[in-house]
């Protein structure tokens, strides 16, 4: 299983804090069927440069990947990007997409979104030169009218969403109908910690074997593989 949003670079954002931690958090990972995983620390255009962070991050990605071991999960680097007004004319914007892919994964604001933050959404997801995939939309679904999902998707914007979606009583219906549906591209275990937030991401695939069937899950898994060559 692929795990599409994580925090297991060490010392490099509020999710793990030492390289121990992040193999820990991978061990996790692997023992719920994850065998490769995206590491997407947060980046913040308010708070540093784009090549601050990107040293920052290569360090961290470097010492992590040596320490990987064969039964561990793969690890790509990635960002988790922080929307703000001008993302898409930002000049590092390449070096921030999921290692090998032209993936995007971008972290919207929190409260109803501005036409202008959803235009330049469209504008990179139109610009065919990266795919952009919202990060953790559960967050934002009542927040935002019908219309602007049904644009966003209807233009190629791909949809991801935690673990724990799938997990709470509350969501899971609509979790599955979503998922059902084509409307979630991407599960993340967004995890941070071996604690408070540590990998569920077992649980959500758990679930979906068991509600969806294990053929409907094959095929999701094998399109996500595809989505990262």
């Amino acid at each position: 299983m692929v795990d599409f949003h994580s925090h297991v670079l060490p010392q490099t954002d509020d999710g793990s804090r030492s390289l121990e931690e992040s193999l820990s958090l991978l061990r996790m990972l692997a023992e719920q069927g994850v065998d490769l995983v995206a590491a997407t620390p947060h980046f913040y255009a308010d708070r540093e440069s784009p090549e601050r962070f990107l040293e920052r991050r290569a360090a961290a990605s470097g010492k992590l990947k040596s320490a990987v071991t064969p039964e561990l999960p793969v690890v790509r680097t990635g960002a988790e990007v922080a929307y703000f007004p001008g993302v898409s004319r930002i000049g590092a914007l390449p070096d921030l997409l999921l290692e090998g892919t032209r993936l995007l994964l971008l972290e919207m604001p929190a409260g109803r979104w501005g036409q202008y933050a959803v235009s330049e959404v469209l504008e990179l997801s139109c610009s065919g030169a990266w795919s952009v995939v919202l990060a953790h939309i559960e967050r934002y679904l009542p927040l935002q009218k019908a219309a602007v999902w049904e644009s966003l998707l209807e233009n190629g914007v791909q949809m991801q969403v935690n673990a724990s979606f799938f997990l709470s009583r509350r969501t899971c219906g609509k979790a599955l109908r979503m998922l059902r549906d084509g409307r979630i591209h991407w599960i993340g275990s967004d995890c941070h910690d071996l604690t408070a937030r540590p990998p569920r991401i077992g649980g959500a695939s758990a679930v979906i074997r068991r509600k969806l069937g294990d053929e409907f899950f094959a095929e999701f898994d094998a399109r996500n593989r595809s989505g990262l060559k």
